[in-house]
């Protein structure tokens, strides 16, 4: 019954409609919603919206990677100077603890006979520290001392030093300058015979570059600071209450206060005979090579100053102590 119910309601609907005119094209009916093809297409609003994006994402990423490359630069600078540091203080420890006593009874200063340990202070830059009203006190020391392998007496010593277009040395009067290394070796009988020439070639290589025996170690060396000790481990300096001066009784350790004074340190340091000192302490403090270039190029020596006073953050700060193997505790008595 169904079936039929419905056929005869299909015939019905054919029959009530109205025949199709002969020659006439029935009209077709315009969608109320858009195909899915028109709907595909972006707007202009859409577009720069997009547009917009993009550079945002593209200026971030652009700076982020400026600023790692920035990152990584900083970092392989420390590190070039953390090597450059940790170098030179090895090399340092390495001599220093090899040090040996001359036992020569001449005793005199400067450019007589050659002493067995040597320091001495020839530039202070007393800076005032950023938002504080403490002085910083870079010291930077001339050193030299004696050593012996076997048959031959090797004199060793190391200052801080600018250096000019002819290759004269100068004595640094803006707080930095290079690290230079000098050397000479004299047999037994030639140290014996002319002792005080070994020191005097040393005075004389602090002043020329291209002298025998100098080699460079290290730029941008703010602070070389050397302390001596003795076999209590009290520091060897007339302003230390803890030590007696002269301790040993044919004074052959000599200290004395720099001038200009500065509060807590040696000017000058000499120790002869079978004196040596128990222990050494290093300070080293070498300046960031990005820093040290900036502070090359100033070239008025107030501005240099000014700028100079406010890096201590880029200054890397190496400090070891060295026992002496060969110290004499009879020269402590």
């Amino acid at each position: 019954m169904r079936t039929e119910q419905k056929v005869s309601i299909v015939r019905r609907r054919a029959a009530a409609k109205p025949p199709a005119q002969p020659g006439r094209v029935p009209a077709f009916r315009v969608p109320r919603h858009p195909s899915p093809a028109a709907r595909r297409a972006f707007s202009l609003i859409e577009i720069l919206v997009v547009i917009g994006l993009l550079s945002v994402i593209i200026l971030g990423l652009l700076m982020m990677f400026n600023q790692t490359q920035k990152a990584f630069r900083i970092g392989m600078t420390q590190t070039d100077v953390l090597e450059g540091g940790r170098m030179t203080t090895d090399l340092l420890a390495r001599e220093l603890e090899q040090m040996t006593p001359s036992y020569l009874n001449q005793r005199v200063y400067a450019r007589g006979a050659t002493p067995n340990f040597y320091a001495q202070v020839w530039n202070f830059s007393t800076q005032t520290l950023p938002a504080n009203s403490n002085l910083r006190t870079d010291v930077l020391e001339d050193l030299f001392f004696l050593t012996r392998q076997n048959q031959t007496w090797t004199g060793v010593g190391y200052f801080v030093r600018t250096n000019d277009a002819l290759g004269n040395l100068w004595l640094p009067n803006n707080g930095f300058g290079t690290l230079y290394r000098f050397s000479t070796n004299y047999s037994v009988s030639q140290f014996a015979t002319n002792s005080s020439l070994m020191f005097t070639n040393f005075l004389v290589a602090a002043l020329n570059a291209n002298w025998s025996g100098v080699s460079k170690i290290v730029d941008g060396v703010v602070d070389f600071k050397i302390r001596a000790f003795d076999t209590n481990g009290f520091w060897i300096s007339p302003a230390n209450p803890n030590w007696v001066f002269p301790l040993n009784s044919a004074g052959n350790i000599q200290a004395s206060v720099p001038k200009p004074n500065t509060a807590g340190e040696v000017g000058l340091c000499y120790f002869y005979s079978n004196a040596v000192p128990a222990s050494v302490e290093l300070e080293i403090g070498i300046l960031e090579q990005a820093t040290l270039l900036r502070l090359q190029s100033i070239p008025a020596f107030a501005q240099q100053a000014a700028y100079f006073a406010n890096q201590a953050g880029h200054v890397q700060l190496f400090v070891q102590r060295v026992a002496i193997r060969t110290v004499d505790p009879s020269a402590y008595q």
